[in-house]
């Protein structure tokens, strides 16, 4: 994998965490507008590149949404997996309006995605990891191992748990290891 070399400006960072935090009050009370999201300053948030919002609160995961690969225009994704992550994880209740001062915005812009050529390449805080077998599949973004002190081998194992396959199943012939690099802001 070569290095990512996508980078943004802080202008191109500010309008994108603006665009969250108007994307989820929109959610919240969608007459209050903008009814989509507020065009880029620059061509290059239009590119074509997958992307992640995580929410938290109190520094606790809250909601965590993302598109692996670009489908749209960046800024376009952002909004949406803003609205996702804020209204659509499965794994918690929805955004409320009480919820709103106290969330965290976290953006990850993501690198392609390539095949992962030898486990032991895998680098803790620089690569994410997509893990897949027998139709199941686990994302985990580069910051998480960070964030839990993983080393590279739990860092794998973790993803595979993640895709619901045993710890061990980077380690077998058949399990799929993909990787990609992100701008974390």
């Amino acid at each position: 994998m070569s290095d990512f070399v996508f980078s943004l400006t802080q202008e191109e960072k500010d309008y994108l965490k603006k665009l969250v935090t108007q994307s989820v009050a929109f959610g919240i009370n969608p007459s209050d507008g903008p009814f989509g999201p507020p065009e880029p300053p620059t061509d290059k948030l239009r590119e074509q590149l997958g992307a992640f919002v995580t929410l938290k609160m109190g520094g606790n995961l809250r909601g965590c949404i993302g598109n692996v690969q670009g489908s749209g225009e960046l800024f376009r994704t952002v909004w949406d997996m803003a609205q996702q992550a804020a209204f659509h994880d499965p794994r918690f209740p929805a955004v409320n309006e009480h919820d709103v001062d106290a969330l965290e915005y976290e953006i990850s812009i993501l690198s392609p995605i390539d095949v992962c050529p030898d486990p032991e390449k895998v680098e803790v805080g620089r690569h994410g990891l997509i893990m897949s077998r027998d139709g199941r599949s686990g994302l985990l973004l580069p910051q998480v191992p960070v964030e839990w002190g993983w080393d590279r081998e739990t860092f794998l194992s973790q993803t595979c748990l993640k895709a619901g396959l045993d710890p061990d199943a980077w380690k077998e012939p058949g399990t799929t290891i993909l990787w990609f690099e992100a701008v974390v802001f």
